[in-house]
């Protein structure tokens, strides 16, 4: 299907026909053994569940494509799955720069279990290009891991610089984008070497799978060792859930589209709200990243932003506590709306303000949301 746009070939997982049933939707290979030829061979190519399925490299080629990645995609069974995976993959002693602003959970496997590796890590604020070229260590630094969007603060990294930073430096560089979606960044395309997604956002987009992704730039040494920790590890994603992901897909960019348009509308109208001190999200001029946004996403800025609300962390909690129609909810990218109060969820060490709200826009009325986001922040003042 060459020739076609990532939409049209996404929309269509690619075009594949069943070839016994003809089928146009793929069924789901749940076998977890195959059976040997009389030469004890396998010349269907595949072994045993753990380190391969058919249905998980569908699911591969569809995210492969999205991401216009040559070494292809690897599907892990979660987004920590893929993302450890990314540092598991190199050796004691080696240093990583890493986001100081970044999803939590990861921040503090870097803190913790990547320093029983024997990795060296400095957190840095990686959107001030001259802190991360300051971090380099010249021959010593093998890993630059940002995320852009960053969550909850949603600063944003300029990826092509970062790229030039790390590999002058002989690293490469790995991008979060989930709260980009392929749909308005491709890390690959701005000089990334790896790009990761938790699958259990926006990718899949109905918040019923869990799942991770990799998608490399080169087929290489290290792309190989991602490979071997997956197969070895057991890390891969099970059939339904790749058979949900891949379904997911079919629809990422309309929903990704719809998403964005009602964060941008939801941004503007609750920057001008008198109960609301602050709004975080690229897409207003005012914010801090908008301009390197504007250069490197494409058709809008994601689905996600913050406010802080008048009136500090009781305000905040009492707000979330009053809304009917968004779900006080953990994760982020599906079609039902979701908000949390994230200073709470992560704890001591946060660098999440007390007063923040974190808001995933999902596909229900605009005028609805911002409906009830408005009667919960009067309940909340009343």
């Amino acid at each position: 299907m060459d020739g076609w746009t990532r939409q049209t070939l996404a929309a269509q997982a690619m075009g594949r026909i069943d070839a016994q049933t003809r089928a146009v939707v793929p069924p789901i290979h749940l076998s977890t053994t195959y059976l040997r030829d009389p030469d004890n061979g396998y010349a269907s190519g595949f072994v045993y569940g753990r380190p391969d399925n058919a249905t998980v490299r569908d699911t591969e080629a569809v995210i492969a494509m999205l991401e216009e990645a040559p070494a292809g995609a690897l599907l892990f069974s979660s987004g920590m799955a893929a993302a450890t995976a990314c540092f598991m993959a190199l050796a004691p002693g080696d240093h990583v720069v890493a986001s100081a602003v970044m999803y939590w959970s990861l921040r503090n496997w870097l803190r913790t279990e990547a320093t029983r590796w024997g990795l060296r890590v400095d957190f840095v604020a990686t959107d001030d290009l001259d802190a991360l070229k300051a971090a380099m260590r010249p021959g010593e630094t093998k890993l630059v891991w940002i995320e852009t969007p960053s969550n909850p603060l949603w600063t944003i990294t300029d990826i092509a610089a970062a790229a030039d930073i790390a590999h002058a430096a002989g690293a490469r560089l790995a991008v979060d984008s989930t709260c980009a979606s392929p749909y308005h960044t491709r890390p690959l395309a701005l000089g990334a070497d790896i790009v990761m997604h938790a699958a259990t956002k926006v990718l899949n987009g109905h918040s019923d799978v869990i799942a991770g992704v990799l998608a490399g730039a080169r087929p290489d040494e290290y792309w190989d060792r991602l490979e071997t920790i997956r197969r070895g590890g057991g890390a891969i994603l099970g059939p339904l859930e790749a058979y949900l992901l891949q379904r997911g897909l079919k629809t990422v960019f309309v929903r990704a589209a719809a998403q964005a348009r009602a964060a941008q509308a939801l941004a503007e109208r609750l920057a001008a709200h008198p109960l609301v001190a602050q709004v975080l999200y690229p897409g207003l001029p005012g914010h801090p990243g908008h301009a390197v946004a504007a250069r490197q996403m494409e058709n809008g800025f994601g689905f996600m932003l913050s406010v802080r609300v008048r009136g500090g962390e009781a305000a905040a909690v009492a707000t979330a506590a009053s809304v009917r129609l968004w779900k006080r909810a953990t994760s982020l990218g599906g079609v039902e709306s979701l908000i949390e109060h994230r200073a709470s969820i992560e704890g001591p060490g946060t660098p999440c303000p007390a007063d923040l709200l974190r808001l995933s826009t999902g596909l229900e009325a605009v005028d609805d949301l911002h409906a009830d986001l408005d009667c919960a922040l009067a309940a909340a003042h009343a």
